[in-house]
């Protein structure tokens, strides 16, 4: 794909603080972009100016209700864009790998790939939150080389289309595919990553991560932004796979689903035992098989974060820390599933970015 053109979208709500590394991670690629464009959505603060500071164009969206979805669709509508194009969509507050396209493109030669998306890793700080995420983003990583590449989700971060892709996506939305006709993301879904990841594999095309597209981005700073954005990832999810259906494509993700909530139930008998034993003087420590399945347990725990190094593997030790993460993430999980089921009105969440 020696001639094959690059156009950057980074669409921004109010990211002057973040988007200059964007910007900067997009200028130290081994294969440049070709085409720089900062969709600067109903911005109020210097995120224009910042842009065009740094030598990119900016389109500025001023009437959209739909958030990044809608900001993107607007984007690729006004950008003229050819079929043998790629089109990278960055968010604004990460950063990528300075192989990331040039990874992207060679698997992008593939006419059976649909799309390349980045293997997300938490920038530093936001204290104990961000250090958790860090190390459930690692295990997602591995997760993803074990699986050979496939990607379960193209993330929003930073993806890589085929514009033809695209394309094909947008004549589906209507008929094949949820949403509007003509649209490329579906306007109405809260994790339009998830929802696009659902429309191309539906189309017959594979969904990458490759080793080499390695983007950092941003983690939640404190529990109630981590609460917010976890409840419309699952929220999101769970709506996507219930407007597509039980298809070939979404049975898996159904049975991860399963899978999960089934969990919750197993972690929720444990607990209660575990009450019920320790109200009747019962409980002691572990002993026998019980303390080799905790040795397994602890083993994997630290192992599987040991790219992450000294502090990962110590925060993994002490099981509890790790554990009471898991709880959070339970709640969060239940409370989408209570949501969908009462059709509650979603509610958007925006991270205000620290400053610079």
């Amino acid at each position: 794909m020696e001639h094959t053109r690059v156009v950057a979208l980074v669409p921004a709500h109010d990211e002057e603080a973040a988007l200059p590394a964007a910007l900067a991670s997009l200028r130290g690629q081994t294969v440049p972009p070709d085409r720089v464009v900062v969709v600067a959505d109903r911005c109020t603060d210097g995120t224009v100016a910042v842009a065009r500071a740094h030598g990119v164009e900016v389109l500025e969206i001023g009437d959209n209700p739909h958030r990044k979805a809608g900001a993107l669709n607007q984007a690729i509508r006004c950008v003229e864009l050819d079929d043998a194009d790629l089109l990278l969509v960055l968010d604004a507050d990460s950063a990528l790998a300075e192989t990331f396209l040039e990874t992207a493109r060679a698997h992008l030669a593939d006419e059976t790939v649909g799309a390349v998306g980045g293997i997300f890793h938490g920038r530093p700080g936001g204290g104990l939150p961000g250090a958790l995420q860090r190390n459930e983003y690692a295990r997602y990583a591995r997760e993803i080389r074990h699986r050979g590449g496939r990607a379960r989700v193209l993330t929003g971060t930073a993806t890589v289309f085929r514009v033809d892709t695209l394309r094909r996506v947008a004549e589906a939305r209507g008929t094949r595919l949820p949403g509007r006709p003509g649209d490329v993301y579906d306007a109405h879904t809260l994790t339009e990553d998830n929802e696009i990841t659902l429309a191309v594999r539906t189309l017959g095309l594979r969904a990458l991560s490759p080793a080499g597209c390695e983007v950092e981005t941003e983690v939640m700073p404190t529990w109630r932004d981590l609460w917010h954005q976890r409840l419309r990832w699952q929220r999101g999810a769970l709506e996507n796979l219930g407007a597509y259906g039980l298809t070939r494509v979404t049975a898996p993700y159904w049975l991860q689903q399963a899978g999960m909530y089934a969990g919750i139930g197993a972690v929720g008998l444990f607990l209660l035992a575990t009450a019920l034993f320790a109200a009747l003087g019962e409980l002691g420590p572990p002993r026998g098989p019980w303390l080799a399945l905790t040795a397994v347990f602890l083993v994997e725990r630290v192992w599987t974060v040991r790219r992450r190094g000294a502090r990962g593997m110590l925060l993994a030790a002490p099981l509890l820390l790790e554990f009471g993460y898991d709880l959070v993430q339970q709640a969060v999980f239940l409370t989408a599933a209570g949501a969908v089921v009462g059709g509650r009105e979603a509610r958007w969440h925006h991270l205000t970015p620290a400053p610079a």
